[in-house]
């Protein structure tokens, strides 16, 4: 790729979650600073967002917050911001973040980031586009959806096979050996 990897990572703004989850996305966020990538996402100074911006700030990453007005309006933006594009709804938001990012990463994250992570997947489906969303599977996060899905696949309700648009990731090591492979196979294309 020729121009630095724009990654769109979907967590949670709630406070006073498991630290376990703040070490991760730490972790995470450091990450993609090191590897002087873009992150970005939802633009709250709250949560496991203002964790992951922090830490991929303070290891070299530019940040771009796609920030509805309803955030800006309770003054919860996140001053880390390199780059604010300002949205008027979460429609609008996932649209934004689709167009400005080559893959997706979710961490722990309540109705928000299930909106997200099923609209990647939703416009995948269709075929609007061909991007991974990796699900970052902390303390065992995602398992229920994970068996919801595999319980729709079941039923015959799943028409389309989602191996190569959802990724599980158990670890940092998980994500980081994903991408390098699916870097390589995008440069041979």
């Amino acid at each position: 790729m020729k121009s630095p990897l724009s990654i769109a990572v979907f967590c949670s703004a709630a406070e006073d979650l498991a630290p376990k989850y703040y070490e991760q996305t730490t972790s995470l966020g450091h990450w993609i600073g090191k590897q002087g990538w873009r992150l970005v996402y939802g633009g709250a100074s709250l949560g496991l967002m203002e964790c992951i911006a922090h830490a991929a700030k303070e290891t070299g990453a530019t940040i771009t917050g796609v920030v509805p007005d309803k955030l800006i309006e309770r003054n919860i933006v996140s001053t880390l911001l390199d780059e604010n594009i300002p949205v008027h709804s979460l429609g609008e938001r996932k649209e934004v973040m689709l167009r400005e990012s080559d893959l997706f990463i979710a961490l722990p994250g309540g109705l928000g980031t299930l909106d997200e992570v099923f609209h990647v997947l939703g416009e995948s489906s269709i075929g609007y586009h061909s991007k991974p969303m990796i699900l970052y599977n902390i303390n065992g996060c995602w398992d229920s959806l994970l068996n919801m899905i595999d319980d729709l696949r079941h039923q015959g309700l799943l028409r389309h096979d989602l191996s190569k648009r959802l990724i599980l990731a158990n670890s940092l090591a998980d994500i980081h050996n994903f991408i390098d492979s699916w870097m390589f196979n995008k440069d041979k294309q």
